[in-house]
């Protein structure tokens, strides 16, 4: 039990997966008996659903509004998806803890799959990384923007023309949204950190980050870092489409990336196993090997294109 009873106040953005998210963090933590209180806010994100989110040029635009909350002190800790995340924190704030990864895939959700042998189809999404992958495989269709969270999305995709979106399995799997009928895209390399639950708290709040190490599951942790690690050493503050997944098996880390051209065109693939004990350095080294076979002048293309 901890020594202080002081509640920690856990912030969450308000939609129903952020706040299905912030509710297991605050079951854990009130389990090992510390006392919370949950103060949801809406983030810029959330707010402005008019344009993709690439052209916002905002980085951590889901998460800004939380990170300003905990600077001015009103919350704690913040609970996140931690693909939403941008992998450079503002000054004062830290990992904490990352919460055991749910499913990675992407899914389709649609409205029937003859399409898929068709030379038409339209999907809706609002990632560049999906777009890229989904036009990579199938040259023909095209894609529309889709903003919102989970069931905003999944309405508009009822009360449309479109043939599929394409959604995080674990979002939908997490509030119980997956239709039976979803295809899983395996052949889609998935964002990096995807279905993984990062919290937050101040580097210098020793007693929310001493809670929170006990939530921390150490797997998921390395295995994100090296996709952060990958991410963040590619982009360079550019919104991209990068995929990154990081498997841990008994022989060590298999680790796969994709850097995609935006009409989906060209790939720039990486498939790569080495040690546990080289976790810290693998996502960066993939990184490099990646930038060296082609991968910086398609980065420099995409920042030319997304201005």
């Amino acid at each position: 039990m901890p020594s202080v009873s002081k509640p920690i106040r856990i912030g969450t953005r308000d939609s129903e997966l952020a706040l299905w998210q912030a509710h297991k963090v605050q079951r854990e933590l009130e389990d090992l008996g510390y006392t919370t209180e949950l103060l949801p806010v809406k983030s810029t994100g959330d707010l402005i659903l008019d344009k993709p989110l690439y052209e916002l040029g905002i980085t951590g635009i889901f998460t800004k509004t939380l990170d300003v909350a905990m600077l001015k002190g009103t919350i704690d800790i913040a609970v996140h998806s931690m693909k939403d995340v941008p992998t450079a924190l503002p000054l004062g704030i830290v990992e904490a803890a990352v919460l055991e990864r749910a499913n990675t895939k992407d899914l389709l959700v649609h409205k029937g799959l003859d399409f898929l042998k068709s030379p038409k189809g339209l999907i809706a999404t609002g990632s560049l990384r999906r777009q890229a992958q989904w036009l990579h495989r199938y040259r023909t269709h095209n894609t529309t923007d889709l903003r919102g969270n989970v069931n905003t999305r999944m309405q508009k995709l009822q009360e449309s023309s479109w043939n599929g979106a394409i959604f995080a399995a674990a979002g939908l799997e997490r509030i119980n949204l997956k239709p039976e009928h979803a295809l899983e895209l395996d052949w889609m390399i998935p964002a990096p950190a995807q279905g993984a639950m990062l919290v937050v708290a101040m580097k210098s709040d020793t007693y929310c980050r001493e809670a929170l190490s006990q939530l921390n599951h150490t797997e998921t942790a390395l295995a994100v870092r090296v996709e952060r690690d990958f991410l963040r050493t590619l982009e360079g503050g550019c919104t991209a489409p990068i995929g990154a997944l990081t498997q841990i098996t008994k022989k060590g880390i298999h680790f796969e990336g994709g850097l995609f051209s935006l009409d989906g065109a060209q790939k720039i693939g990486i498939n790569k196993t080495t040690s546990l004990a080289n976790y810290q350095e693998f996502g960066v080294q993939c990184a490099k090997e990646l930038l060296e076979n082609g991968g910086r002048e398609l980065m420099e293309a995409i920042k030319d294109q997304l201005k």
